[in-house]
């Protein structure tokens, strides 16, 4: 089935959406033609839709499983969880103003509190990704809309309970055994950051995280091992496969250094802040140095070590879409437009890679369309970068891209579901899920990104470890 036929059938066949006149009017002889910005946010409700039929309620509260198939896989987490629903519930209002979705999206952030810990961090600890720093970004989103009773008391506990749970060695803080973006030092920074930015209020209760962001950046310096010229960066002590890229690893920890070398939290203490902007510059010597410069000028950086120095990986995770943040972070840092010319270099390295018609390097690119590993992640690399600058090409990758997700959807309930591999280690294992970062939720907020780009509205959700493009 070709993806316009395939986008009819959910649209029209649905029933709960009044199929758009460009979508009628398609006949057999252009059902091939590239989508339209109308096309994207038409898939984008149908993933929607996919994902509500799996929905368990009780009165105001709604939760959705990570897999419909296995309805008590209910998760917590921003990366695979109910968090990246409500999110897209949010995007969809953003995009729509269908108030529905504000109702969902509440009832969703219900959901969230219900389950928070009563103290401590809980079994997601305080990651970004993986725990209540994540819940904490969702929920203030869900607050910025749509104020809901309890949300703020809810924002106020998790707020509590991540200063409480510092662990502190002299003037270092940590949370986990783990300096990374996913679940560790870097993405919880980043998400105080943030947190901190939303709300300048005197009764936010961020206003006094100041000492955890110093804290992060001490402990993230001291994790540094130097490499040549450079500095990189471990998941832990305990983890000897070394990820230089923006999840699990250098770029990501830079990325983090940077962006706190430019927060007020450390402008009291130079040194800091001059070690910050020296960490950061320090592990982008050490990628320059492992980076592979293809003959053309497009550059790429390994995997991990030992071991897979000549896999390469090409989204968010482990390749260029991810790592292009930390230069982008680095030339709002220094000021140097230098740093600018990383991008097209890491761009060019995606596109030349054939990707997403063709897999010349199946092992970094495989079975998987997701925000983490896969399509939509480059996708939203592209559109941001057309936010920078503006280039028709950009948009059209991002586009390719995206046509490629559409064409491989499922339809199901009435919406759009995704079945693939998670893992590449794992490539029969696959599932459709519901989620953010591997499942339905972040490939509908992809695909009204790319939307939102084509009419000139800006996204909503923008995560805490994303830069400013503009």
């Amino acid at each position: 089935m070709d993806r316009r036929d395939l986008l009819k059938r959910v649209v029209i066949g649905s029933g709960v959406l009044a199929a758009p006149r460009w979508l009628l009017a398609a006949g057999d002889g252009d059902t091939r033609a590239p989508l339209v910005a109308a096309d994207y946010r038409a898939a984008a409700l149908g993933a929607e839709r996919w994902i509500t039929a799996s929905a368990q309620r009780e009165g105001d509260v709604v939760r959705w499983p990570v897999d419909p198939s296995k309805p008590t896989t209910v998760d917590q987490s921003l990366y695979s969880g109910m968090p990246g629903v409500v999110l897209l519930h949010l995007e969809l209002h953003h995009a729509t103003g269908d108030a529905r979705h504000l109702q969902e999206a509440q009832a969703g952030a219900r959901a969230m509190i219900a389950a928070l810990p009563s103290d401590g961090l809980g079994m997601g600890g305080a990651g970004l990704y993986t725990g209540l720093t994540g819940i904490a970004y969702v929920l203030q989103l869900v607050q910025d809309r749509a104020p809901f009773p309890g949300g703020q008391e809810a924002l106020a506990r998790i707020a509590r309970q991540v200063r409480d749970s510092t662990t502190w060695k002299g003037e270092s803080a940590t949370w986990i055994d783990s300096t990374d973006i996913i679940s560790g030092t870097a993405g919880i920074a980043l998400a105080l950051v943030w947190l901190q930015g939303r709300d300048r209020s005197t009764a936010s209760p961020w206003r006094d995280v100041d000492r955890q962001l110093r804290g992060a950046a001490r402990s993230l310096l001291d994790a540094g091992v130097a490499e040549g010229n450079g500095t990189k960066w471990a998941i832990s002590d305990k983890t000897p496969r070394r990820y230089p890229n923006f999840s699990h690893g250098t770029a990501g920890v830079s990325y983090t250094l940077a962006t706190l070398a430019m927060h007020p939290a450390l402008a009291g203490d130079r040194t800091l802040q001059q070690a910050a902007r020296n960490g950061a510059l320090s592990g982008a010597r050490y990628l320059d140095a492992i980076s592979t410069v293809s003959p053309g000028g497009s550059r790429k950086i390994f995997h991990s070590e030992p071991g897979n120095e000549s896999l390469y990986y090409l989204s968010w995770c482990h390749g260029p879409a991810g790592t292009g943040r930390l230069y982008r972070q680095l030339e709002r840092l220094t000021g140097d437009a230098a740093w600018r010319r990383y991008q097209p270099a890491l761009a060019k390295a995606i596109v030349e890679s054939g990707v997403p018609e063709q897999h010349p390097d199946r092992s970094g690119f495989w079975n998987n369309i997701s925000q983490c590993c896969g399509n939509c992640g480059v996708a939203e690399y592209f559109i941001s970068r057309h936010t920078a600058t503006r280039s028709a090409d950009d948009l059209a990758f991002a586009q390719r891209v995206m046509d490629d997700v559409v064409t491989r959807a499922t339809s199901d309930n009435g919406g759009l579901k995704w079945v693939q591999a998670e893992n590449r280690t794992s490539p029969e294992d696959v599932v459709a899920q519901t989620g953010y970062m591997q499942g339905a939720a972040g490939v509908g907020i992809a695909l009204l990104h790319l939307e939102g780009a084509m009419r000139g509205r800006k996204p909503l959700v923008v995560l805490p470890d994303s830069p400013s493009w503009t």
